[in-house]
């Protein structure tokens, strides 16, 4: 049976799946495509706000250097076949920390360069089995928001702190509810390092951890170290995870220069804010019954005409919505109550009907389906209203108090 947010992605255009691709490779179609870009510039803001710096790294690399990371040896059997080029092994990335282990070592580092924060918005690869697949959430190729910081022993805890705080706040400026659980070593399994730093590292996310709420699982970890996963109410998968590495730095050999002029190991923090963009879209038309906030929305107005009288009008509004950078589209073929109930299934957050009442007094009858709500305003404090609402990313429309114009 589908999941809510594969029929709903459907019906809505936002993706598509082609057996001439492959299953686990969903098509971003052009409505999907707006929301997911919009979300990726949510995401490169809010890593430049906390201090990353952007790379771009390659989708594939040498499997060398995934022996290196470990990642060969406990992933293997979801990678994809390693490519021969050359003499050589060339395999696409199950992770990109083994890359951004390399941005940090392209030249020496001081303590002064410290913490070192650095994001990309990339590729990864993992080799599901078809029968696991499905809609956004169990794919093939997932597009990963991600950030790595390598910092000295003691700026952990505040580099910790600084990720949740960043992603609390996107979790409220997208609607959803946050739930904390620390991940630990389990009594089986391969983990790398010691069992003083696992004890170190797990008692600095306690202490970042605060006065949150949080569950204890046992077994959970990643192989290189313990971690805070995020999930989201109503659903057991992960979205955003802070994690601590002491390993992949002493696998890399990566050093800084301290202010004893001696050379130091760095810690690794692995730091997933919004995590997959496709994961995160399926949990968002879920959680929104695929009517997206406005700033989301892929067509933020449809503007409609009562009759081709009123289209002078409506095709001045629509002009300057997209002035504003509003995505706005003008509905004119079909009856008036066809239009109205296509903007209404399209789940626009806004409707503007122009008749002759709004085309003499230059207003529009405005509908707000995600609030039950109608208002009759005056075209420039609806253009207004609709660009800050998109400004400020608001979870719902406000309504203009109309006594304050």
């Amino acid at each position: 049976m589908k999941s809510d947010h594969s029929q709903l992605g459907r019906e809505l255009d936002l993706f598509a799946t082609s057996p001439a691709i492959g299953a686990g490779l969903p098509v971003w179609l052009p409505d999907g495509a707006i929301i997911r870009a919009e979300l990726e510039k949510l995401a490169a803001e809010e890593s430049a706000r906390s201090g990353c710096l952007g790379v771009y790294t390659p989708v594939l690399a040498k499997r060398s250097l995934f022996e290196r990371s470990g990642h060969w040896d406990k992933f293997s059997a979801d990678m994809f076949p390693p490519m021969r080029i050359g003499g050589e092994e060339f395999v696409l990335r199950p992770a990109n920390c083994p890359h951004h282990t390399q941005v940090f070592d392209a030249r020496g580092r001081s303590f002064r360069d410290l913490p070192f924060r650095v994001s990309e918005l990339g590729s990864m690869f993992r080799s599901e089995l078809s029968g696991v697949l499905g809609g956004l959430t169990r794919v093939r190729q997932i597009s990963l928001d991600d950030a790595h910081v390598f910092c000295t022993p003691d700026q952990v805890g505040d580099e910790v702190r600084l990720a949740l705080e960043s992603i609390e706040r996107c979790y409220r400026i997208l609607g959803l509810a946050p739930s904390f659980r620390l991940s630990l070593r389990g009594r089986a399994g391969r983990y790398l390092g010691d069992a003083a730093q696992w004890s170190t590292a797990e008692g600095q996310l306690r202490v970042a951890l605060g006065d949150r709420e949080f569950t204890v699982g046992h077994g959970d970890a990643a192989f290189y170290g313990p971690k805070i996963d995020v999930q989201v109410a109503g659903h057991q998968e992960t979205v955003s995870t802070v994690q601590i590495d002491f390993n992949q730095p002493e696998r890399f050999g990566l050093e800084y220069t301290g202010s004893d002029g001696e050379k130091h190991r760095p810690v690794m923090i692995h730091r997933g804010v919004l995590g997959s963009m496709e994961r995160l879209t399926a949990m968002l038309i879920d959680r929104h019954a695929g009517r997206m906030p406005p700033w989301l929305a892929p067509r933020q107005v449809a503007v409609i005409p009562v009759n081709a009288s009123h289209s002078p009008p409506a095709s001045a509004l629509v002009a300057r919505l997209h002035g504003a950078s509003i995505r706005a589209q003008i509905l004119e073929e079909g009856s008036l109550g066809s239009r109205i109930r296509s903007a209404r299934l399209h789940r626009d957050a806004y409707i503007a009907v122009i008749g002759d009442r709004e085309r003499d007094s230059n207003s529009v009858a405005v509908s707000y389906g995600a609030l039950n709500a109608k208002a009759v305003l005056d075209t420039d404090v609806f253009v207004e209203a609709v660009n800050r609402d998109i400004h400020i990313r608001a979870l719902l429309p406000i309504v203009p108090d109309m006594e304050n114009h």
